[in-house]
């Protein structure tokens, strides 16, 4: 039956000026200006039901994914392009029917997460000092630290983040991640990190080219003896790059991205061979829109792929969610299930207006001032 057929289509260009900030910067991108294609497709059907897409780029990457020239071609500052996935928000308030103790779970405590948003290298030290305290006073216990531009930065700055966790004896308790942006080639990155094993990190993420399977394998090889995993995926846009991933032993952590790969069945093939493998999945999360759509993706691998939380943590980045018609909802350093239907991928009508590059108002104010 078909409930109705498309009537339009709009396509708009939504650019947050995070770069003010240094929210986002790292290795790789060091003044990046969080950004997505935002397209909806409204229908005729009378109930008004309407599909929501967003592909999140770093402002200039946007441009990329509208030309017809640019069409599988890189993105802004070596972001892939990332397919728009359409989900409508229609329908009925949600229901939620318990029917195993792994639901139960998710609806009493949620899937846990990580933090990124206390250690981009954008930030000085006293800012990095205080997102943490708060930080830890909200409870969270899993920190991520951007590494990769300078050694002697990343060991003083990674240095601040034990200091205020807390002793060795609380590692256990308390965990650190890595994450270099693709910084390295392999024997830097194996140079590089056997001098920041000292601080325990969980994994370092991202050490090299994202598809350099053998690269990835290699410095699996070197760092897995001295406690430090691999994560990978973020920029893995099919579940071939991952297959080859995964059967070179090339990751201890896999990381799916909502938007990179292509739509819903793309991510759950990947989850499904994380699952033969055994290895956890721990998704890439934060820029636009990123956090709600994969909560989606984790509370469906651990209640029918998974069915396990061991090794397992999603990345959270408190950023921009204030945009979103449905945000997440974050509750003791866990992901709560979202009660609203659909993807949660809808914005809000006066945030897109108001971020519209370049007519918006926030950038008929900032692009005179960036040009003066």
């Amino acid at each position: 039956m078909v409930r109705g057929r498309i009537s339009r289509l709009s396509v708009r260009d939504v650019r947050f000026p995070t770069s003010l900030g240094g929210h986002g910067a790292d290795a790789m991108h060091t003044d990046p200006d969080y950004s997505a294609a935002y397209v909806v497709i409204e229908t005729d059907a009378e109930d008004g039901i309407k599909g929501c897409g967003i592909t999140f780029t770093l402002g200039k990457g946007t441009e990329v994914d509208w030309s017809r020239k640019g069409r599988g071609a890189p993105g802004d500052s070596g972001r892939p392009k990332r397919g728009v996935g359409l989900v409508g928000q229609a329908g009925g308030k949600a229901c939620l029917e318990v029917t195993c103790g792994h639901e139960k779970q998710m609806l009493a405590q949620g899937y846990p997460a990580y933090t990124t948003s206390c250690a981009w290298l954008g930030y000085s030290d006293d800012t990095l000092k205080q997102l943490c305290a708060q930080a830890l006073k909200d409870g969270w216990t899993r920190f991520k630290v951007k590494v990769g531009a300078d050694l002697q930065d990343d060991m003083r700055r990674c240095q601040i983040i034990r200091d205020m966790i807390g002793p060795e004896k609380t590692l256990s308790l308390f965990l650190q991640m890595m994450d270099a942006n693709q910084r390295w080639d392999v024997p830097e990155a194996v140079e590089w990190m056997s001098k920041l094993a000292k601080f325990k990190p969980l994994w370092i993420e991202e050490p090299t080219s994202p598809d350099d399977i053998l690269g990835h394998a290699t410095i699996s090889k070197a760092l897995v003896p001295l406690g430090i995993g691999i994560a990978t995926g973020e920029q893995c846009h099919n579940r071939v790059i991952f297959k080859q991933l995964l059967q070179a032993k090339a990751l201890q952590f896999l990381q799916i991205d909502s938007c990179r790969l292509g739509s819903v069945n793309e991510n759950l093939s990947v989850l499904l061979m994380a699952k033969k493998f055994e290895i956890p999945v721990c998704p890439h999360a934060g820029g636009v829109g990123l956090c709600e759509l994969v909560q989606h993706l984790i509370i469906f691998d651990y209640i029918s792929v998974s069915a396990s939380l061991e090794n397992r943590v999603c990345e959270y980045v408190d950023h921009l969610h204030e945009h979103f018609k449905y945000p997440v909802m974050i509750q003791r350093a866990s992901y709560m299930p979202p009660k609203d239907p659909g993807y949660s991928t809808e914005m809000k009508e006066e945030s897109v207006k108001k971020h519209q590059y370049p007519d918006g108002e926030v950038w008929k104010k900032l692009l005179p001032a960036q040009e003066n």
